[in-house]
C-alpha cells in the first residue's frame, strides 16, 4: 500500500486539533475539583448528590463535594466540601441540596450567614436542609390543600 505523505500529515493534524479541542473543553467546562479548605455538613438525605458535584453561592461555583459517607451513629450522611480558599464562609451559613431544574444535576447551595466568626479548615456547617424529591413536594402540596 502506497500512502501519500500528505494524507498522513493531515491525519496527524486532525488528531492534534481534536486533542486540543478536548483539552480546551475540559478547561472551560469547570469540571476541575476546587482545591481549598474542607468543610463538613450533615444531611439526612442527599437525593443523588455525588462526589464531584458543585458547591455554589448565588449560582457561582465556589467548591466541590469531595466525599460523602454514612455515619454509623446517627445514620446521617457526612458530606465533605472543598471550598476555594478565597471564599470565607460565616459560621452560621446554611447548606442545602438542590438541583438544576426538575431532572438536573444535584449541587450544594450555600447561603452565607451574618456571623463575624468564619469557618476554618475542618469546620462544620451546622444548619443544613435536606434534598426534597418531587414526591415530597407533591405530598406537601396535597396535605396543605386538604388541610391535614
Amino acid at each position: 500500500m502506497n500512502k501519500k505523505p500528505v494524507e498522513t500529515i493531515m491525519g496527524i493534524v486532525v488528531l492534534l486539533i481534536a486533542v486540543l479541542f478536548l483539552f480546551f473543553a475540559y478547561r472551560v467546562s469547570d469540571l476541575q475539583v476546587v482545591k481549598g479548605y474542607e468543610v463538613n455538613a450533615k444531611f439526612f438525605k442527599v437525593g443523588g448528590l455525588s462526589v464531584g458535584s458543585d458547591v455554589r453561592i448565588n449560582g457561582i461555583k465556589i467548591g466541590t463535594v469531595t466525599s460523602q459517607k454514612l455515619s454509623n451513629e446517627d445514620y446521617m450522611v457526612d458530606v465533605v466540601l472543598s471550598i476555594a480558599s478565597d471564599v470565607k464562609l460565616p459560621e452560621d451559613s446554611v447548606a442545602s441540596i438542590t438541583s438544576d431544574g426538575l431532572m438536573g444535576n444535584k449541587f450544594v447551595k450555600i447561603e452565607p450567614g451574618n456571623s463575624k466568626t468564619l469557618l476554618s479548615d475542618g469546620g462544620e456547617i451546622k444548619k443544613t436542609q435536606d434534598f426534597e424529591t418531587l414526591e415530597d413536594l407533591i405530598g406537601k402540596f396535597i396535605f396543605k390543600a386538604t388541610g391535614d
